[in-house]
């Protein structure tokens, strides 16, 4: 059976920008394009030539990509001739293979945000699409909030994509500008246009995830004949995000109909790098993935339940859909005061703890959890914390190194400017051996901004271990969270920090306190000690 071509449009750089908080550099654009082309993407829209020095700065140098590099910017303006207009003159020079214009297609934004007729805006289309064309690129129309204007006025609506399917359009894509539109509507509306007489090879499908229904309204175009699929990498975008890349590809690939029916250009050993990318795109924003993305999320193959990890033991389809390796994931057994043998066997195991069933630390090791999770501690997401009072209980814990004490000191003053500011300065002193080392530091940023009492611990702590100094020092905090388990003059503070290394490994660990300072030291001293571990210090 031969597969129909589907093609996949990132809009990543562009879209994904337009996400609050997020703002790209050129060359972080440079690096994500390059992970994009290696996925197996057909279309990535670098951006809007001449909108901002960024974008601009991209396409001079844009990569050379197997990928079709889009330049994206809007219909001619009314009064003037599409080749007289500076704004499409400079999305046209970014020298791009296409160009994606977006154009009005509700008659209500026509008449009111640009106050123009409605006869303007179809002459505005057909003149600005049948320029691209003139010019030799292939042309895109997106039609702004086509579903909400096929809904109020369908006859204009369809005027207006039939304008630019006629001026030679290659793709019409139909957009959910503001994301209200359902999966049955989106599927009903996409054959209408069909019906209309706009090919389906030629309609490609934009939704916004207002609804939480993006990857849902993107499919249902599908079924109902279109052929080309816009999206983000792990659904960035403005307000609620875009249709997500990274949950439709791999449901566009292994799952039917659509594996059998379609080629997507994806392909299945490419694949395996989905997780990697969509983590380094999060990596690049300063970031912590969502950990229940579909996936790609680290909770996404999580398995708590006891039952449900002695059913995974014996076969994983029993709980899980697809292989996580498929796309680069891997299965996790988190320890919790609800687990069972089943999974502290499994859990141990992936920690490289060959531990036989009838061992008598099994219960022992359970029993400890759930004595700890009683009085605050969570080992559900702390892996770390969990190998480390497992190694201790089965006495396979290596005596590394034992701190002596700690000192915080957190001071409020003016600066040179008449600036009230702090700085926080710690000291640590750890024993290895028969040495003793103390270690001063500040947490002072390079900005001269305080970066809390936590950080200059963490810092003294990093800052000479002695003989086990280089295994740490590609090691680097990238999430604090704080937690109050319990309420009034009794509170206690749980502190889980997730931490990284060169080698791309990430680790949680959980510190527990009525004080929030000794929480985070305790999970900061796991955090070294399973690097440590891991690493083979002896």
């Amino acid at each position: 059976m031969t597969r129909e071509k589907l093609y996949l449009y990132d809009t990543t750089l562009r879209d994904g920008q337009q996400t609050q908080g997020v703002q790209f550099s050129t060359e972080e654009k440079l690096r994500i394009a390059a992970a994009l082309d290696e996925l197996g993407v057909d279309y990535i829209e670098g951006g809007w030539p001449g909108a901002n020095p960024t974008d601009s700065a991209f396409f001079d140098d844009a990569p050379k990509t197997r990928a079709t590099m889009t330049a994206f910017g809007m219909t001619k303006r009314a009064g003037r001739s599409a080749e007289n207009d500076d704004v499409l003159a400079a999305v046209l020079n970014a020298g791009t293979q296409a160009v994606c214009l977006v154009g009005k297609s509700h008659d209500f934004h026509v008449t009111t945000a640009l106050g123009i007729t409605l006869e303007e805006n179809l002459d505005n289309i057909r003149a600005s699409i049948a320029h691209i064309v003139a010019q030799g690129r292939e042309a895109l129309y997106d039609a702004e909030h086509f579903f909400d204007g096929y809904k109020g006025n369908p006859d204009y609506a369809l005027m207006a994509v039939k304008a630019a399917y006629e001026a030679g359009a290659r793709w019409v894509v139909l957009c959910d500008t503001n994301g209200g539109t359902l999966p049955h509507e989106v599927g009903q509306i996409t054959r209408d246009v069909i019906a209309a007489g706009i090919p389906g090879d030629y309609l490609g499908i934009h939704t916004h995830n207002d609804t939480e229904n993006a990857v849902a309204c993107s499919l249902a175009a599908v079924d109902a004949g279109a052929r080309q699929i816009q999206g983000t990498l792990n659904g960035l975008g403005e307000r609620c995000g875009n249709a997500n890349l990274t949950t439709l590809i791999p449901t566009l690939l292994l799952k039917e109909p659509y594996a059998s029916a379609y080629d997507i250009g994806v392909k299945r050993e490419t694949l395996q790098n989905l997780t990697r990318i969509s983590r380094m795109l999060d990596e690049i924003l300063n970031r912590v993935p969502m950990k229940q993305a579909p996936y790609v999320g680290a909770s996404a193959f999580a398995h708590k339940a006891g039952l449900h990890a002695s059913a995974i033991l014996k076969d994983p389809t029993t709980y899980e859909h697809i292989d996580p390796s498929i796309v680069g994931n891997r299965r996790i057994v988190p320890m919790s005061n609800q687990a069972g043998q089943s999974n502290l066997r499994r859990r141990l195991a992936e920690a490289g703890l060959d531990v036989p069933k009838d061992h008598s630390g099994l219960s022992l090791i359970l029993e400890r959890v759930k004595e700890r999770e009683a009085i605050g501690y969570s080992y559900d997401t702390a892996q770390a914390s969990f190998e480390l009072l497992a190694r201790d209980v089965l006495g396979q814990m290596p005596d590394l190194f034992e701190v002596k004490r700690y000192r915080v000191s957190v001071e409020r003053r003016k600066n040179k400017y008449n600036q009230m500011v702090s700085l926080s300065e710690a000291v640590v002193v750890v024993k290895i051996g028969d040495d003793k080392k103390l270690s001063v530091s500040e947490s002072m940023d390079e900005f001269g901004s305080d970066r809390g009492p936590v950080n200059a611990l963490s810092k003294a702590l990093a800052k000479d271990l002695g003989p086990y100094q280089a295994m740490i020092d590609d090691m680097r905090l990238v999430d604090f969270k704080v937690r109050i388990t319990q309420g009034g003059t009794a509170a206690v503070t749980r502190v889980i920090i997730d931490s990284e290394d060169g080698q791309g490994r990430r680790w949680a660990t959980v510190g527990v306190s009525a004080n929030i300072v000794d929480a985070s030291f305790e999970a900061l001293l796991d955090a070294v000690r399973w690097k440590l571990v891991r690493d083979g210090a002896r």
